[in-house]
């Protein structure tokens, strides 16, 4: 329990740290033990700082929380480290939705809104979809959950295939960037739509701990322990689904954060639901505020998509993570 607490201390104090170096860094050095100074008397730079790097890494930081605490409820819901957000197709839902307003509507109806909203209502419509496909007339059986995940999922991307192929050279470029993922549009009025939505699905996350600390000795085990588990697979998908199309509608398609951080905090500290929702949540806003600080400068003045970054970390773990996966199933 002690080294639980200290871990999640630890990453408290890891976040405003990794926060200021975040907003004090880029094209535009400004140290980050001068930002107090430079907003406090406007001196140059504060124009930077308010309207550029605080949204941008306010953003990620709330992008990076959700997908992490979406990653860790479907590890436990799934009892599998290897699950993540997109498992349930809302990832791949909210892909179809941009691409189909991207190529089919364009930027003119709804202005800089058009691609988020669809984007949030493809996540959640696709994730109704796996729902219903799963549902039976007594439960919604775990594995069948999965399987129609991955069915969706392989519909959408079809959908986003095909519209690619059918999208002119301007629309590509809007397309594969967004499905790449960045925050390069962060704005405050951004912020203000995707953090209430963001916020509640977390809320809803957050208070499943204890039966997901139930759910991970097995579905039946849950039942008797006094778990309601359908009740539980229900408003752990509710929650994903609306944290992930908030996250994916406001930033686009970056993978593998709920894969990494998760099951890091895992190996760190034990699978207490407790303290990975929270851990989940802090290590995820790290992880993705660093992941954007690297791709912005490390190209000055180009800007790689962060869902490049991400993936440049997560393909790896992801690898190291299913050997060691195999290892525990051939060898126990």
């Amino acid at each position: 329990m002690q080294n639980r607490t200290n871990i999640l201390l630890i990453l408290a104090g890891l976040l405003p740290i990794s926060l200021c170096i975040a907003a004090g860094v880029g094209a535009y050095q400004i140290l980050p033990w001068r930002i107090p100074r430079v907003l406090l008397f406007h001196e140059d730079g504060f124009e930077v700082l308010i309207y550029v790097r605080f949204p941008r890494v306010i953003l990620s930081a709330i992008v990076g929380a959700v997908l992490a605490i979406s990653g860790a409820t479907l590890q436990g819901i799934f009892r599998n480290p290897l699950a993540d957000p997109g498992l349930i197709g809302v990832t791949a839902g909210a892909g179809l939705g941009a691409a189909l307003w991207i190529v089919l509507v364009g930027s003119g109806f709804l202005g800089i809104w058009g691609v988020p909203i669809a984007a949030f209502t493809g996540g959640i419509l696709v994730t109704i979809g796996v729902w219903k496909i799963a549902q039976t007339r007594e439960s919604v059986p775990t594995v069948t959950l999965l399987l129609a995940g991955i069915a969706l999922n392989s519909f959408a991307g079809a959908g986003i295939g095909l519209m690619t192929f059918l999208a002119d050279e301007e629309q590509l470029r809007s397309l594969t960037f967004w499905l790449l993922g960045g925050f390069g549009g962060a704005t405050w009025r951004a912020i203000a739509v995707t953090f209430p939505v963001a916020l509640i699905g977390a809320v809803v996350l957050f208070r499943l701990a204890r039966a997901l600390n139930a759910m991970t000795l097995g579905e039946s085990e849950a039942y008797h322990l006094g778990v309601s588990t359908e009740s539980l697979k229900r408003w752990a998908v509710f929650g994903v689904a609306l944290s992930v199309g908030a996250a994916v509608s406001a930033a686009g398609g970056i993978g593998f954060v709920g894969l990494i951080v998760p099951h890091l905090l895992r190996l760190l500290g034990g699978a207490d639901h407790r303290y990975v929702l929270p851990g989940s949540a802090i290590g995820g806003a790290i992880l993705l505020v660093s992941a954007d600080l690297f791709a912005r400068t490390v190209a000055i003045p180009a800007e790689l998509p962060v869902g490049v970054v991400t993936a440049l970390l997560g393909g790896p773990f992801f690898l190291w993570l299913l050997l060691r996966f195999k290892r525990e199933v051939v060898y126990g």
